[in-house]
Parts: structure tokens; sequence; C-alpha cells
């Protein structure tokens, strides 16, 4: 019988072998990153800032405060 036509079975590498789910994970994992860093800079740097004079703060919304839109003068 004649061996040299047969195929050499295939060694299958475990998934964390292979560089492509490490680069489909990537994304995503800076993207959680990013994140993590933009709560950061927005608590320490800017959570402590005053609402300055002359404006409303209405749920997350900050406005201008104008008198003569206001209900109460009319």
């Amino acid at each position: 019988m004649n061996t040299a036509h047969v195929a050499a079975p295939l060694t299958v590498k475990p998934w964390y072998r292979e560089p492509w789910p490490w680069f489909l994970m990537a994304g995503p994992f800076l993207a959680v990153v990013g994140c993590a860093i933009t709560i950061y800079f927005a608590y320490t740097q800017f959570g402590n800032q005053p609402i300055v004079e002359g404006v409303v703060k209405r749920g997350l919304v900050i406005e201008p405060a104008d008198p003569a839109a206001t209900p109460a003068a009319r």
C-alpha cells in the first residue's frame, strides 16, 4: 500500500493561540477602557464645578435664566 498520498492530520490550535479572536476583542476592550477613563475624568476633574450666577438647572439641562421668560413675570 502506498501511503504517500495520505494527508497528515491537521493540528488545531486552541482559540487563544489564534490572532483573530484577540483582534476582534480589542475594539470592545478599548471602548471599555475609554469609558472608564472618561468616567474618571468626569468625577475627578469636573464634578465640583459650581453653577454660575444667572443660570437655572432643570434636571440635567443648564439654561440661562431669563426673567422675562418666566411664567411669574408675565
